[in-house]
C-alpha cells in the first residue's frame, strides 16, 4: 500500500525537480558564470517559495483525515483555504523578487553574479503563484490517494520546461537567446501549464466532482482558513529552517569563489534528486498517518511508520554506494566536455558528492520523521526541532568548519551533515517516545 501511494509521489517529485535540474544542466552548458547566477538565484527563489508552501502542505493531512471519514465538505474547505492562503502569500512576496538585486549585493556576492541572479529572480518570481497552487492541488489529490495523475502531470510539466529551456536559453527555433532570463521564463510557463492541467483534472474528473472544488471559489471561509493557517505556518517555518540552511550554505560558498559555487550547485542538485525519494516516502507517511488518525488505529500508524522508515534507509544505503563509487561520472554530466573550467569544477563537485553520502541516511530519516509528525498534525514541536538543528547546529558548524578551521567548501558541507543528523535524531525521538504513546493513551477513550 505504501509503495502504491509512494512511488507515484516519488516520481512526481523527481519530475518537478527535473525543472531545476534542467536549468542547471543547460546553464552549465551555456556558461559557468551564468550557471553560478542560476544556482544562487534559484536557491533564494526556493527559500521564498518554500516558506509559503506550508499552507498548501497543510492541506494533505487535513484532506487525508477528512477523506477517510467521508467528510466531503471538510475536504473542499481545507483545500480552498489552502489555495487562498497560497495566493495571498504569492502576492505579498512578489516585490522581494523585483528588488532582489540589493539583497544579493548585501550578502557579499560579486557585482556581475548579483546582477545576473537578479535578472533570473525578477522573472522567476511570477512563477511562485502557480507553483504554490500546484502544491495545494497535489496535496488535495495525495490526501485522497489519487497519486497517478500527479505523476503524469508532473512529467508533462518537466518535459515542457526542458523544451522551453532549449528554445529560450540558447535561442533555438528563431527565439531570442535569453540565457539566464530564458531559464526563468521557461520555469514560469511550465509551472503555469502544470497548474492548468491539475485544475482541469480536479474539476472535471468524475470521482472528484463530489467535492465541487472550484464552485464559488471566491467565497471566504474564515473558520477553515484559521485551521489551515494554524497547521500550516509551523510547516512553513520548519521548511524555511531546512531550506534556509542550504541557501545559507550557498551564500557561504559564494564568499569563497565562483568555481566553488558552481561545484556546490552541481553536487546539491544530485543529492537533492535522491532526497526526493525520501520526500515522496515522507508524503506517503503523512497520508497514511492522517488516515490512520482518522480511523483511530495507532497500531496501523506504527506499522506504517516502520515500513516507510525501512524503505528510506534501504534507498539511502544504495545511494551511498553510488556516490562513493562513481562521483565523477555523475558530476561530469553537468558541464560540456570542452569547458575550460571542467578540470577545477568536477573534482570539487565530486568531493562534495562523496561528503553528501554521509548525510543520506540522516537526511532520509529526518524527512520521514517530519512526514509522520505532520500526518498526526504535530507541527509546532518539529518546527522548534528544525530551527535548533539547522540553525543552532548546522549553520554555525558550516561556518566554523569551513572558515574558522579553514576547510573551505568541504567544511561547509560537513556542517550540513551535523545539522541533518541532529534533526533526524530529535524528530524520530519525538514521534516514537512522545507522539505514539500519547495517541495510544487516547485510543481507548476514542474507541
Amino acid at each position: 500500500m505504501i509503495l502504491t501511494l509512494g512511488l507515484p509521489l516519488i516520481g512526481s517529485h523527481l519530475a518537478q525537480f527535473a525543472i531545476g535540474v534542467t536549468d542547471t544542466v543547460m546553464m552549465g552548458w551555456y556558461g559557468v558564470e551564468e550557471l553560478a547566477a542560476v544556482v544562487l538565484g534559484s536557491s533564494l527563489f526556493f527559500v521564498i517559495y518554500i516558506f509559503g508552501s506550508g499552507f498548501a502542505l497543510a492541506v494533505m493531512p487535513m484532506v487525508a483525515e477528512a477523506g477517510e471519514a467521508g467528510d466531503e465538505t471538510e475536504v473542499r474547505r481545507a483545500t480552498r483555504m489552502g489555495m487562498w492562503l497560497s495566493i495571498a502569500y504569492s502576492l505579498l512576496v512578489l516585490p522581494l523578487f523585483w528588488n532582489s538585486g540589493a539583497l544579493l549585493s548585501s550578502l557579499g556576492q560579486g557585482e556581475q553574479l548579483a546582477s545576473d541572479a537578479r535578472d533570473y529572480m525578477r522573472i522567476a518570481g511570477f512563477g511562485v503563484l502557480p507553483a504554490l497552487l500546484v502544491m495545494a492541488l497535489k496535496s488535495f489529490l495525495s490526501g485522497l490517494e489519487r497519486t497517478q495523475i500527479i505523476l503524469w502531470v508532473s512529467i508533462a510539466g518537466a518535459v515542457l520546461n526542458g523544451l522551453l529551456n532549449w528554445v529560450l536559453i540558447f535561442g533555438n527555433f528563431g527565439a531570442p537567446e535569453m540565457g539566464v532570463k530564458g531559464a526563468a521564463l521557461a520555469s514560469v510557463i511550465a509551472n503555469g501549464a502544470t497548474l492548468a492541467m491539475f485544475a482541469a483534472y480536479a474539476s472535471m474528473a468524475p470521482a472528484l466532482k463530489i467535492y465541487r472544488l472550484f464552485q464559488r471559489f471566491w467565497k471566504p471561509d474564515g473558520e477553515a482558513m484559521k485551521r489551515v493557517f494554524l497547521l500550516g505556518w509551523p510547516i512553513s517555518v520548519t521548511l524555511l529552517a531546512e531550506v534556509g540552511l542550504f541557501a545559507g550554505a550557498a551564500v557561504l560558498v559564494g564568499w569563497i569563489g565562483t568555481m566553488e559555487v558552481a561545484a556546490h550547485g552541481i553536487a546539491l542538485q544530485v543529492s537533492s534528486a535522491t532526497f526526493l525519494v525520501h520526500l515522496g516516502l515522507s508524503n506517503a507517511a503523512t497520508v497514511r498517518a492522517g488516515r490512520a488518525l482518522g480511523r483511530g488505529e495507532v497500531e496501523d500508524l506504527k506499522r506504517g511508520a516502520r515500513v516507510v522508515l525501512g524503505m528510506s534507509m534501504l534507498f539511502a544505503s544504495a545511494t551511498v554506494v553510488v556516490f562513493f563509487t562513481v562521483p565523477e561520472v555523475i558530476t561530469g554530466l553537468f558541464l560540456a566536455p570542452d569547458n575550460p573550467d571542467r578540470g577545477v569544477i568536477i573534482p570539487l563537485a565530486s568531493a562534495l558528492l562523496i561528503i553528501s553520502g554521509f548525510f543520506q541516511l540522516v537526511d532520509g530519516a529526518q524527512a520521514v520523521g517530519l512526514g509522520l509528525l505532520r500526518g498526526v498534525k504535530d507541527t509546532r514541536a518539529p518546527m522548534l526541532i528544525a530551527a535548533f538543528s539547522y540553525w543552532g547546529v548546522g549553520m554555525p558548524a558550516s561556518y566554523v568548519i569551513g572558515f574558522t578551521l579553514g576547510y573551505g567548501v568541504h567544511g561547509v558541507w560537513y556542517g550540513l551533515v551535523l545539522g541533518l543528523a541532529s534533526a533526524a535524531v530529535l524528530l524520530l525521538a519525538r514521534f516514537w517516545l512522545w507522539t505514539v504513546p500519547a495517541l495510544g493513551a487516547e485510543a481507548p477513550a476514542s474507541a
